[in-house]
């Protein structure tokens, strides 16, 4: 399954224990089918002390989410919407080439 969001999408979240909230997406997991995104799904993750005068820590990150349960926000319209893709014909030099572009099913814009 090819994932169709990009790193700098900014993404609202369907599901789970920060369904509602938006942020822009850090990291994509292909293999995995996730994306981490900004300041949704914080875990912690506790770290023992290594010498004897170490404290122990508490280090904060961002887990991923699926990729099911995020959607695109239009840059453009503003309103979150599926993601569709177009070919178009390349222009001056590259009048042999197709390019492949995201556009937004609601307000027919390109993305990016």
């Amino acid at each position: 399954m090819k994932i169709k969001y990009r790193v700098n999408d900014q993404v609202k979240i369907l599901t789970g224990k920060d369904k509602g909230k938006t942020g822009k997406i850090i990291q994509v997991l292909k293999g995995s089918n996730k994306v981490v995104v900004d300041g949704v799904n914080i875990m912690y993750k506790h770290l023992k002390p290594r010498r004897s005068n170490e404290k122990g820590q508490r280090v904060q990150f961002n887990g991923p989410i699926s990729v099911a349960n995020v959607i695109l926000l239009c840059p453009k319209c503003g309103n979150t919407s599926r993601i569709a893709y177009k070919l178009s014909v390349g222009k001056g030099e590259q009048a042999d080439k197709k390019i492949k572009s995201r556009i937004c099913k609601k307000c027919s814009e390109v993305i990016d």
